[in-house]
Formats: structure tokens, C-alpha cells, sequence
């Protein structure tokens, strides 16, 4: 069995046809311009990413209403329907963080990263065209193939580029990246709420521009290069994940992964809805509806971006594991005071800051899990424990949402909280990176 690689710690000279072996500098300016490459590439891709996952589900409950040909969004069929097309894109995210995830670690991350943005931005687009709920499923499916591949592969970008000791801001301000993108997916709601639903995909064609730089700008990682010639080209088969020491890090990420998303994409689709269907917003035109919701979604992702800096922080003080565990635990508090009784959508906003503090634990995975795995499986091995977590995910989006009564989905939202109480406790039982531990033992 392959030994588990760490990165080097010392910087290595650097080439100019690659991208530096994480350099150990304290300042901006210090950072190399390939490094600062690698940087913006994966944060814009984060940002698409964002975009193009959010646009389905801000008008989830009427675009599906108009392809059953139905008037009233409340209707049961809406929300079952809906969920099983939000459930195929979670499968979808799922097997592509395995499928580019395996891509990457053979081809590299800089081509593999332009596949992924291309696969998102292509079917997103083509979700304009959907003319009944099967279609839009097809295309969110592999619309999320390329999201969930893109998570994976930006991820190790940075953490085999940039600075080890600032992994928990730098996840930070990558998390950061996908909030914005939910954020102009929630502006192109709003601009749009007065035209048909499905013209908001076609503002998901926008990142394919995006692999125009990314193919002339961004070089493969010196790390990579290394480590492929080192394996004379042979990479390590899957089932690596399942050998030897690697299993037991492969398995309690699986867990806690499928557990977190589960709940954390249960709210995410479910709030939407929920709020929708307020009694007090019953009386509402779609139109102000939208705007609402919009509105709603830009307090959740504020108070998210700021939890993004509270877990680096946490982090910092407390490390991965344990600030993991504190911000589950908290996410399963906020979850239970938000909806353990009904409330109205002036009160709810209160919940929605504390839910989104308790968001900056995914920030963590980010920086986190590539550097549990070996070189030559990192991008495979985080992005397969990570998205695998979404098909539970996607499932748990159907399964929560039958515990709902017509219209209403508090309960399904009540319920999906507990689920981090689980992960919580399983959070500490995760080690911390190898690399940052033989750094801290060798200082």
C-alpha cells in the first residue's frame, strides 16, 4: 500500500510552466503571482458555484408549478416534485466530486477545474429550456456534476499552493465565494421577478467565460507535478480510500459529511419554501413573495460569510476538530429556537443570523480534508467523502419532506436539525491534517 504523503515544508524553487509547493510566507505581497493565480481561479469558480446551485432553488416552488401546470404553490405534487429534482442534483454533486475528483489527480487540477465550470454553466443554461419536471431534473443532475467536481478540485488547488498556516482564513474567504454567489443568484431573482421563472438560468451561463482565463492563466501545482512523477505515472486506485490508516479518516469524513449536509442542504432547500407558505404571506402576489425571499436569503448568506471568519477563528484557537463539533452542535440549537414554533416571517429573520453563523463549519471542510489524504488521492479522496455526503443529502431532502403538512415545512426543518448532533460527536473523533502536525512537531 501507497505510504500517506504529506506536502513538503519547505518551499521549492519555483517554475515557470508550475504553481509552488505551498510557500511558508506571512505576507500578501510575498505570494507569488502564480500562486495568487491559483487563488482567484478557485475563489471565481466558488462563486459560480453559488450562483448556478442557488438559481433552482430561489424559484423552486413556481417554476415547478408552471411545468405541472399548476396554479397554486402550495400544492402538495410542487413540493414532491421539486424535492426529487433538488434531490437529483445533491446525487448529481455527489458523483461528480468523485468522478472530477478522480480526473484531477490524473490530468491535474488546472484542466480539470476548466471541465467542471464548463459542465456546470452549460446545463444550468440549458435548464431554460425545460419544458416538464423529468427535463429539469435531467439537467440539474448534470449541471451538479460539474459543481460538486469543481468543490474538489479548487480545494486542493489552494491547499497545495498557498500558505499552510493560513488554511483556516483562506477557507474562510473561499467559502466566502460561494455565499456571494448565492447572493447574485438571489439579485437575479429579484431583477427578474416580474419575468418568467426560467429566465434566471440563463445567468448561469456566465462562468463558462471564466475557463478562457483560467486555460491561458493558471498553471499545475509544482506538488502535483512531483508527486505524478515520483508514482512513474501509476496513481493510487480508489479503494486506497479503504486501506490501511487512510480507511478510518475515509470513514468518520463520510460520516460526518452525509450527516452535516444532510441538514444543513434540509434547511437550505426547505427555509425557502417554508417561507413561501407563511399563513401572513398568504395574501401575497408572487412578485413580492420573490422579492422577500430574496431578501431573506441575502440575511442568511450575510450572517454565513460572517461565520466563515468565526470559524477560522475558532479554528485557530480550538483546531479543526473541535471547532467542527462546536459549530454542528451549535447549527443544532439554532435549528430547534427557529422552528420548534411556528413564527411569522418578521420574526424569523432572527433565526436565519444564528443559522448562518453556524454555516462557517463547511467553510472548515474546505482547507480541512484535502491535506487528510495522500497527493495523488486528495482531490478523490475530498471530494469523494465530501459530495458523497450529498446523496444522503438528496435523500434527506425527500425523506424530511414528507414529515410536512401541505405547505408547511417547519416540522421537515425541526426534524433535519437533530442530525448534527450526531455529527458533532463524530467530529471529534477526526484527526487533524498530517502535514500541520509534523509542521507543529518539527517547529
Amino acid at each position: 500500500m501507497e505510504p500517506v504523503q504529506v506536502p513538503a515544508i519547505t518551499a521549492v524553487v519555483e517554475s515557470p510552466n508550475s504553481i509552488p509547493i505551498g510557500q511558508e510566507v506571512t505576507r500578501l505581497r510575498d505570494l507569488s503571482p502564480q500562486q495568487w493565480k491559483s487563488g482567484i481561479a478557485a475563489w471565481l469558480g466558488w462563486l459560480f458555484d453559488g450562483l448556478d446551485m442557488h438559481l433552482y432553488v430561489l424559484v423552486a416552488a413556481p417554476f415547478v408549478a408552471v411545468l405541472l401546470g399548476i396554479g397554486d404553490t402550495s400544492d402538495p405534487r410542487v413540493g414532491y416534485y421539486g424535492s426529487w429534482i433538488q434531490a437529483a442534483f445533491l446525487i448529481g454533486w455527489a458523483l461528480g466530486g468523485g468522478f472530477f475528483g478522480r480526473i484531477a489527480d490524473r490530468i491535474g487540477r488546472s484542466r480539470a477545474l476548466m471541465l467542471t465550470i464548463l459542465t456546470y454553466a452549460l446545463f444550468t443554461g440549458l435548464s431554460f429550456f425545460a419544458q416538464t419536471w423529468w427535463q429539469l431534473l435531467i439537467f440539474r443532475f448534470l449541471a451538479a456534476l460539474g459543481i460538486g467536481g469543481e468543490w474538489a478540485v479548487g480545494a486542493s488547488l489552494l491547499s497545495e499552493t498557498w500558505p499552510r498556516r493560513w488554511r483556516p482564513w483562506m477557507a474562510a474567504v473561499l467559502q466566502t465565494g460561494v455565499n456571494l454567489g448565492v447572493m447574485l443568484a438571489a439579485l437575479a431573482v429579484f431583477v427578474l421577478a416580474e419575468a418568467p421563472k426560467r429566465y434566471v438560468f440563463l445567468v448561469g451561463v456566465l462562468p463558462a467565460f471564466l475557463t478562457l482565463w483560467i486555460r491561458r492563466a493558471v498553471p499545475e501545482t509544482e506538488e502535483w507535478h512531483k508527486a505524478k512523477q515520483q508514482s512513474a505515472h501509476a496513481t493510487p486506485g480508489f479503494v486506497e480510500l479503504f486501506r490501511g490508516p487512510i480507511r478510518r479518516t475515509t470513514v468518520l469524513t463520510l460520516l460526518v459529511c452525509a450527516l452535516a449536509l444532510t441538514a444543513h442542504w434540509a434547511f437550505l432547500f426547505w427555509y425557502v419554501q417554508h417561507l413561501r407558505n407563511l399563513p401572513n404571506l398568504s395574501t401575497w402576489e408572487a412578485a413580492d413573495k420573490d422579492r422577500l425571499v430574496s431578501q431573506m436569503v441575502w440575511v442568511v448568506i450575510v450572517s454565513s460569510i460572517a461565520g466563515n471568519f468565526l470559524a477560522a477563528l475558532i479554528a485557530r484557537y480550538l483546531k479543526y476538530r473541535r471547532a467542527i463539533a462546536l459549530l454542528c452542535l451549535g447549527y443544532a440549537l439554532s435549528m430547534f429556537a427557529t422552528y420548534c414554533t411556528p413564527l411569522d416571517h418578521r420574526t424569523l429573520w432572527y433565526g436565519y443570523i444564528a443559522i448562518g453563523l453556524c454555516q462557517g463549519v463547511f467553510a472548515l471542510f474546505t482547507m480541512y480534508m484535502p491535506p487528510l489524504f495522500p497527493t495523488l488521492l486528495r482531490t478523490t479522496g475530498a471530494g469523494f467523502c465530501y459530495n458523497f455526503g450529498r446523496i444522503a443529502a438528496g435523500l434527506g431532502t425527500v425523506f424530511f419532506g414528507l414529515f410536512s403538512k401541505v405547505g408547511d415545512y417547519r416540522m421537515a426543518l425541526l426534524y433535519a436539525g437533530f442530525l448534527f448532533l450526531p455529527a458533532a460527536a463524530i467530529a471529534l473523533m477526526l484527526p487533524e491534517p498530517p502535514d500541520e502536525e509534523l509542521a507543529e512537531a518539527a517547529s
